[in-house]
């Protein structure tokens, strides 16, 4: 069993070496295809990372009106928190908001005169919702619309956000759409490549093939270099396409990095190396 299996190999390392130029073309195609698909793969990382940090400004934020008590509106954030829709709620009152207004426009001095000259904080406490998916904060705005909730809310900013809500969800499916369509190609692709070179082999190899049949070897003995050679392409075009990518990672990382906060391609190539490596 040792002596056939080494001999398979022996002989699929052969015809790998003695097909040079058809070998060659055959790793260079299937290098181009893996590379393209580990574009693929960090492109869709680095665009999921992008539209999750996107995703974490988005929110929706209710005004309420100025004669309603702290506890009501500390009980309306009580009972958002209850939902299932809602990752988080924050509190911000009347003070902290007028605060945070100066802090902006610190070095606005028209602003600043202005507030000054005021009696009364002319802002209003307001409550900052996020929901755990995109689609979901409608429903959250639909809670806000109920009868009880209605005269102590003063303005709800879903209306503003909700073209950049629909457009977002919209960008994410349409990219999750399109990158499993091109990702299934490439894989089709690549098989397809593989196979067709094999068997162009096969076909070169007949008459060999022929006497080796003649002198009663086994189906499986006769297949084996030729299974053997796809595996060295394989192996070969999937190591270089990695090698390739490791220098454009480390200089690609810290220049996206900048655009999308808390991205780390090279902490990813070092978790899913596996997978890149096809």
């Amino acid at each position: 069993m040792l002596v056939s299996l080494s001999r398979i190999i022996k002989y699929g390392i052969q015809s790998f070496l003695r097909n040079g130029w058809l070998s060659a073309s055959t790793i260079g195609i299937m290098i181009l295809t893996l590379v393209v698909f580990e574009g693929l793969v960090l492109f869709n990382h680095i665009s999921g990372e992008a539209l999750r940090a996107i995703k974490e400004k988005v929110d929706i934020s209710v005004y309420f009106k100025s004669n309603v008590p702290e506890d009501s509106i500390l009980s309306v954030k009580r009972s958002l928190e209850s939902l299932d829709e809602v990752k988080e709620t924050k509190y911000v009152s009347r003070e902290d908001a007028l605060k945070q207004f100066k802090e902006r426009h610190a070095e606005d001095e028209a602003i600043v005169q202005t507030l000054s000259e005021l009696d009364d904080n002319p802002l209003l406490a307001s409550l900052n919702i996020k929901a755990k998916e995109l689609s979901q904060y409608e429903s959250i705005a639909s809670y806000l619309e109920t009868p009880s909730l209605r005269d102590l809310i003063e303005r709800v900013t879903y209306a503003q956000n909700q073209i950049v809500i629909d457009r977002l969800s919209a960008i994410i499916r349409m990219s999750n759409r399109s990158i499993a369509i091109l990702t299934t190609f490439l894989v089709f692709l690549a098989i397809m490549v593989t196979f067709n070179t094999v068997r162009l082999n096969i076909f070169s190899s007949s008459e060999q093939i022929s006497i080796m049949r003649l002198v009663g070897a086994s189906n499986g003995f006769i297949r084996g270099p030729f299974v053997v050679e796809g595996i060295i392409y394989g192996i070969i075009a999937s190591t270089i396409s990695f090698l390739l990518l490791i220098p454009v990672i480390q200089f690609a990382s810290p220049q996206i990095g900048r655009f999308v906060q808390g991205l780390d391609l090279t902490g990813y190539l070092g978790a899913n190396w596996l997978m890149l490596l096809g």
